[in-house]
């Protein structure tokens, strides 16, 4: 039993990660112990880091216990800089959390600061400054290499930028230099938000919070019509939506509907987060209510605008389409789907079921409404295939010939007419170049039943038995 985590009132004890329990007992006999639980504490991580979409999108976690937050043009939304520091500060503690916070010109810099007692606020003229006095360990460097570096008397951050970088690359490797660069900015050093950014977004701050579903979808009704008019802009519509509520304790919830085709207006998004909210209801608890709504576009498409009909006749395909998300929003975007063509010979690589909402469109698409691969078998093949190929048993008059009966299930069945063979050679660039081919028969029972059957190999082929399998049925 070894402590994986301390409060700064235990450090003050000279307790230590990786510490024995027992070890730590001795120290301080009042020492409180609780059980880790590291996909709580990811959980509540992940909780916090929902938690400050409010301030940017650009959220990334920083190991196990710390956030990193891009607010590069987001701070004059709060005030500046240092009432975004507070405000951050002052709910989090609110909340239960010990917090550290630091803001600077680089990831690297203000990371440091934070995690090594810097001030919290540096301008990017007093990054030197700011950065001298701390530890080598706030680098980000591995623990040996600190110790190593240590070991030649360098163990703050001054010490190590008044010595020459040669030496210390070829000592040390390029870490200790790259980290060093990329705190000062120097280097570059990307962010990787945890979350896609959305395409766009609208917000609205609540001076009182809001209880009811009622009033969550009036505002989302509002929302989408502010992104309107930058749909517009764009030539785009929407194909799906997010809508945030940030409830007053510190719970986000995120909803997510989608449509089947571009969508721009206002009362069918409003109608799609409410078939949405309907099935939710139990699960959007209000609590003390609802602070701050947000409406993101995840993903967008080119606008195809269509007048109206002068004679007032309505469109089938507008209709269908509201009909499907409707129905996805409802039950889910895979509770109606549809066989999609897919460029393959082989039975069951030929189609492929699809959200009803996608199949529409991959139907739409030329290439599939002439699909050359279908065109020549088109009502050879059966309505219906099995989810696999069952094995049967055959008999035939010769053995490369047509079958005579076969059993299939435990039934006995005569064949009166067959229709065949007809070859598939395999896809050698999917199973390989010794698979072997099909050779497939229509074939018609004496109760007038018919089948597809397939003869798997070739008898002229000594290495492998042929065999037989029922793949499908036809009207």
């Amino acid at each position: 039993m070894r402590i994986t985590a301390l409060d700064e009132t235990a450090e003050t004890f000279g307790l230590r990660v990786g510490q024995g329990l027992a070890e730590a007992r001795a120290i301080c006999a009042s020492l409180d112990v609780i059980e880790a639980d590291p996909a709580a504490d990811r959980a509540l991580l992940d909780a916090v880091a929902d938690w400050c979409d409010r301030y940017t999108p650009l959220v990334a976690l920083d190991g196990d216990d710390g956030l990193m937050l891009d607010i590069t043009g987001c701070a004059h939304l709060f005030g500046g800089e240092d009432r975004l520091v507070e405000d951050v500060d002052r709910r989090l503690t609110a909340f239960g959390f010990a917090v550290h916070i630091a803001v600077g010109p680089t990831p690297g810099l203000a990371r440091a600061c934070s995690r090594f007692g810097g001030p919290r606020c540096i301008a990017a003229s007093e990054a030197t400054a700011a950065l001298a006095p701390l530890p080598v360990a706030a680098l980000r460097l591995e623990p040996q290499t600190v110790m190593d570096l240590a070991r030649v008397g360098l163990k703050t951050v001054s010490e190590l930028l008044a010595a020459p970088r040669p030496p210390i690359t070829r000592r040390f490797g390029q870490a200790p230099m790259l980290r060093l660069d990329q705190a000062l900015g120097r280097e570059g050093e990307p962010i990787s938000p945890r979350r896609h950014l959305p395409l766009l977004s609208a917000e609205r701050r609540l001076a009182e919070p809001i209880m009811t579903e009622d009033q969550v979808l009036d505002l989302a009704g509002r929302l989408a019509g502010g992104l309107k008019t930058s749909l517009e802009a764009r030539g785009e519509g929407g194909r799906l939506f997010e809508l945030l509520v940030f409830r007053v304790d510190g719970r986000v919830f995120r909803i997510e509907v989608g449509a089947s085709a571009p969508l721009r207006d206002t009362a069918r998004i409003r109608a799609l987060f409410e078939e949405r909210l309907s099935v939710l209801h139990d699960d959007l608890d209000a609590g003390f209510g609802f602070e701050l709504v947000r409406l993101n576009v995840l993903l967008s498409e080119t606008y195809d605008a269509r007048q109206p009909e002068l004679v007032g006749e309505e469109d089938n395909r507008e209709d269908l389409t509201r009909f499907l998300d409707q129905i996805s929003a409802r039950l889910g975007e895979r509770a109606l789907r549809l066989p999609v063509p897919l460029a393959s010979h082989w039975p069951e690589r030929a189609t492929m079921h699809a959200p009803a909402t996608d199949a529409l469109k991959a139907l739409d698409r030329p290439a599939a409404r002439t699909d050359v691969v279908a065109r020549p078998v088109r009502g050879l093949r059966p309505l219906r295939l099995l989810d696999r190929p069952e094995e049967v048993e055959v008999m035939s008059a010769v053995p490369d010939g047509p079958p005579a009966s076969f059993r299939w299930r435990r039934v006995q069945r005569r064949i009166l007419r067959a229709e065949g063979p007809e070859r598939l050679a395999p896809e050698w660039w999917v199973d390989g170049e010794d698979a072997p081919p099909r050779d497939y028969f229509r074939i018609e029972d004496t109760d007038g039943q018919r089948f597809w059957l397939y003869r798997q190999g070739l008898y002229e082929r000594r290495t492998v038995t042929p065999t037989w399998f029922l793949q499908g049925f036809f009207a």
